[in-house]
């Protein structure tokens, strides 16, 4: 577990978001990515949300395959795959990865998002992965009470019932085994 206080910060377009720090090892990362993936999938989108793209991916199966290999975790859904770096890499003996390029490449920096709206209620969850070099790998956007699980449609009346997996993941990374009042503030 890691230090359950959050860290508020503003997105760079000026949304406030709480930042729950999580441990960055590899062997904490795959047990979480193994977790959303393994046991979760049908709940999750994920991919890479970065400045001017968003990879919103939802898979119809559980993966294929998940393993670990130079410091890669490897999720499969047959052919279609990513790669995350979350441990050490030293590359191929014929051609070792240069340490400072590995550092660039591993997580260095693994959070629980809670975003704000406008209102300063809490609109969307999700875990991010960032690299060494600040960017981010990987954004699983958790189940929302506000849309609908398969529409994505704004629902008339929240479903707190899809914070299920946020309270889950807080409880087993931060300790938090209570759920946050805030989390269900809005209307």
């Amino acid at each position: 577990m890691t230090n359950a206080t959050p860290q508020r910060r503003l997105e760079p377009d000026g949304t406030p978001v709480d930042v729950f720090a999580l441990p960055t090892d590899a062997q904490s990362l795959e047990a979480l990515l193994r977790d959303l993936f393994e046991n979760h999938w049908r709940e999750i989108v994920f991919g890479p949300i970065i400045q001017g793209a968003a990879f919103e991916i939802h898979v119809d199966h559980a993966p294929t395959r998940i393993g670990l290999l130079d410091g890669y975790l490897t999720i499969a859904f047959g052919q279609t795959h990513f790669h995350v770096c979350i441990g050490e890499t030293k590359g191929p003996r014929s051609r070792p990865t240069p340490p400072v390029l590995a550092q660039h490449r591993r997580t260095a920096r693994a959070e629980l998002h809670r975003r704000f709206s406008g209102t300063c209620v809490p609109m969307s969850w999700s875990l991010q992965l960032f690299n060494g070099a600040d960017e981010q790998q990987l954004a699983v956007l958790l189940p929302n009470p506000f849309l609908h699980p398969e529409t994505e449609k704004i629902l008339r009346e929240p479903d707190w019932s899809r914070l299920t997996l946020w309270d889950a993941l807080r409880a087993r990374w931060l300790g938090l085994v209570e759920p946050d009042p805030l989390d269900r503030a809005a209307h």
